[in-house]
C-alpha cells in the first residue's frame, strides 16, 4: 500500500525516473513517512489502550515477580514476534520504560523487534536459503540476550529522561481515572498526539537522512567495498549499514544482492543488522527518551556485537 502511495505520487504524478537517484530518493521518502507515521500512530494509540487497560504499577510487579531470565525471555520473544522496524519499535520502549520494566530487559526488546520478524525469516529462507535464515536469526536472539544484559550492568537508569519518570511515578496524566471505553478511547488519541508531536521533526530528519543514501549511494559501490576479504570489511560494513536504514526485511535484497557479489556472509550479517537495529531514525527517536551517555553505549555495544557476529561466522564460513 505505501509502495503503491509512494508510486503513484513520485512516478506517476510528479514523473521523476524510477532509475534517477533523484526519483529513488523521494520514493524511498515518501513511502517510508507514510509507512512510519502510519505505523507509530497505530502502535502508540495500542499502547495507550492498554496502559489504560493495565496500570503501569501491575506490569511493573508482574515482570519483578518472574526472574530476569524470564523477563528477557519473554522480551525478546515479543521483539522477534512483532514485525517492527526500528522507529516503530521505539514507542514500545517508551512504554515498557514508562511501566516500570528494567531498562535491561527493555534493550534487550528494542535490539530484537527491528532485527527479527517472521515476514523476514520466511523471505530470507525463500531468497537466501534457510541455512542463512537460521544464522540471521540466532545470531539475532543473542544480540539482543547479551546485548541487554551489558545495556543493564552500566544501570542505564540514571540516564533516563526525567519526563519518562515522571509518568511512571504518576506525575502526569494516567489511565485511571476513566476506565470506560470512550475513556481508554481519549487517552490513546492523548498519547498519539503528544509523543508523535515530541517527535515528529526528528522522524522526518533521519528518514531524510536514510533517503539520500538510499537513492545516492549505489548497491554497486557498496558491494564492490565489502568483498575485499579483509578483517575490516565487517566493521566497514557496520558503519554503512547505519545511515540506510530499513528494516529486517527491506534490507533482504541488498544481501543477495551482497552475496552474489561475493561479499562473505559474515559481513552480509553485519549489514543487516546494522540497517535494521542502528538506524538514524532510532537513534533521534531514542535521544527524546535517554540520555546520550545511555544512547553512546547502546550504539556501541550493538556495533561491537554486529562486528563479532560478522568475524565469527566469516571465520566459520570462509
Amino acid at each position: 500500500m505505501f509502495e503503491a502511495l509512494a508510486d503513484l505520487l513520485v512516478y506517476r504524478w510528479i514523473g521523476f525516473d524510477p532509475a534517477s537517484h533523484t526519483g529513488s530518493a523521494l520514493h524511498f521518502f515518501v513511502m517510508d513517512v507514510t509507512k512510519i507515521f502510519v505505523m507509530l500512530g497505530l502502535v502508540i494509540y495500542t499502547m495507550g489502550l492498554l496502559r489504560a487497560m493495565l496500570s503501569p504499577e501491575r506490569v511493573r510487579e508482574y515482570v519483578r515477580n518472574r526472574p530476569d531470565w524470564q523477563a528477557r525471555g519473554m522480551a525478546v520473544t515479543l521483539g522477534a514476534a512483532t514485525p517492527f522496524c526500528s522507529c516503530s519499535s521505539v514507542p514500545l520502549f517508551i512504554g515498557f520504560v514508562e511501566a516500570g520494566i528494567p531498562l535491561g530487559v527493555t534493550f534487550s526488546f528494542l535490539i530484537a523487534s527491528p532485527m527479527i520478524n517472521e515476514v523476514a525469516a520466511v523471505i530470507l529462507v525463500g531468497i537466501l536459503g534457510w541455512k542463512l535464515a537460521l544464522l540471521y536469526v540466532v545470531a539475532g536472539l543473542l544480540v539482543a540476550w547479551f546485548g541487554g544484559i551489558v545495556m543493564q550492568s552500566f544501570k542505564p537508569e540514571r540516564w533516563v529522561e526525567a519526563y519518562v519518570w515522571k509518568i511512571q511515578m504518576g506525575q502526569t496524566l494516567l489511565p485511571e481515572q476513566d476506565r470506560s471505553l470512550k475513556g481508554r478511547h481519549r487517552y490513546a488519541i492523548a498519547e498519539v498526539k503528544e509523543i508523535v508531536g515530541r517527535i515528529w521533526k526528528w522522524v522526518l530528519i533521519g528518514i531524510g537522512i536514510g533517503a539520500l543514501f538510499h537513492g545516492f549511494v549505489p548497491e554497486k559501490w557498496v558491494s564492490e567495498h565489502l568483498a575485499s576479504g579483509n578483517w575490516f570489511d565487517v566493521p566497514t560494513a557496520v558503519v554503512l549499514g547505519i545511515p540506510l536504514y530499513s528494516n529486517a526485511t527491506g534490507v533482504i535484497p541488498v544481501a543477495e544482492a551482497m552475496l552474489t557479489k561475493g561479499v562473505a556472509i559474515g559481513t552480509t550479517l553485519a549489514l543487516m543488522m546494522s540497517v535494521a537495529a542502528l538506524s538514524l531514525p532510532e537513534m533521534l527517536i531514542l535521544r527524546k527518551v535517554i540520555k546520550w551517555q545511555a544512547l553512546a553505549l547502546f550504539v556501541i555495544v550493538l556495533a561491537i556485537a554486529f562486528v563479532l557476529v560478522g568475524w565469527i561466522f566469516n571465520a566459520v564460513t570462509y
